[in-house]
């Protein structure tokens, strides 16, 4: 099914030449669907390569998905065009009174700097809260699933000796949960960070769920028990390039930065990437937009549901994949 974006959008026709169906403001308009309605916290600094990224796995799923996009009012971006931002993004503050079926925060490239000393965590902080009674989940990656384990459950973030670079494998540890239905045993995420959450806080919360981990990465796939949260540690949703970028990027710039791992093939960075995280990146984005928001989300928008009433949601759905 389509992805509705704003008519003028850049991603679009990048999409559509890759065959993906996206449709613009006014031909959704005659359509006679209710379609979930996405919100994107886009934290990162490349904003139009983020969209990108995202609207490209959202389109995986069969139901019609409204994208808009948020920017925090109390952080300059110097990366992407005031054009750009004016055109297709808004401030928190002219959303807040919106419901959504579900939300998307992005990573930052502020993980080495403690959370209160962002210039937008208090504003960030207050989507936090707003997200607990007008989304029906939220999906957060790398610093911002870093950034919401500690909001929400006080888990704190450490320091790495060194970037976390790379694709790395991870183990299913709980294939009775519906987000990781369809996956395989081992599936890879691409990792880009320096810091890493608290384990043994992950290991006490007893409102958590680990889906999936490795022993270089920690918990990479978790999820709170009444499905509000999904946290991704790390970037599923990076197309083939992406950490080539990042390590050219850096290498221009004269910084320290090492081989991704388990990334081009020989190690050798004249060749051409392997793509070997898209099946699993699919089925996050599929199994999150299909049990945990479309199952989940009231026709009516503004009838969010209850903390009890999205326990007995989860239940039910963890008890119909067991069954079936």
């Amino acid at each position: 099914m389509p992805i509705k974006v704003k008519n003028g959008l850049p991603a679009r026709d990048i999409l559509e030449k890759e065959n993906i169906f996206v449709v613009d403001e006014n031909r959704a308009l005659h359509q006679d669907i209710r379609p979930l309605q996405v919100c994107i916290l886009n934290l990162m600094p490349l904003k139009e390569d983020t969209e990108l990224h995202l609207l490209r796995v959202l389109s995986n799923t069969p139901l019609q998905i409204d994208v808009s996009f948020m920017q925090m009012s109390t952080h300059h971006s110097s990366n992407t065009s005031p054009n750009h931002l004016n055109r297709f993004y808004h401030p928190f503050t002219e959303l807040k009174e919106n419901t959504y079926d579900g939300l998307i925060i992005t990573g930052a490239p502020v993980e080495q700097m403690e959370f209160e000393e962002v210039d937008y965590w208090k504003e960030l902080c207050e989507v936090f809260a707003w997200s607990v009674t007008n989304v029906t989940s939220t999906y957060h990656i790398c610093w911002g699933a870093q950034a919401g384990l500690y909001y929400h459950y006080g888990i704190g973030k450490i320091l790495l000796p060194r970037k976390l670079f790379g694709v790395y494998p991870h183990m299913v540890m709980n294939r009775k949960v519906p987000l990781a239905r369809g996956m395989d045993d081992v599936f890879m995420i691409p990792h880009s960070r320096y810091t890493a959450v608290d384990e043994e806080a992950i290991a006490a919360c007893e409102d958590l769920t680990v889906i999936g981990k490795s022993e270089i990465t920690g918990s990479a796939v978790l999820i709170s028990n009444d499905g509000k949260n999904i946290f991704i540690t790390g970037h599923s949703e990076y197309d083939r390039y992406t950490l080539d970028k990042e390590y050219h990027r850096d290498l221009d710039k004269g910084l320290p930065i090492d081989l991704p791992e388990h990334y081009y093939p020989d190690d050798d960075p004249g060749k051409r990437p392997l793509l070997s995280w898209r099946s699993t990146s699919n089925c996050l984005y599929t199994n999150w937009l299909n049990y945990y928001v479309y199952q989940n989300t009231p026709y009516q928008w503004g009838q969010i549901l209850t903390e009890k009433e999205h326990l007995d949601a989860a239940k039910t759905l963890t008890q119909r994949v067991i069954s079936g």
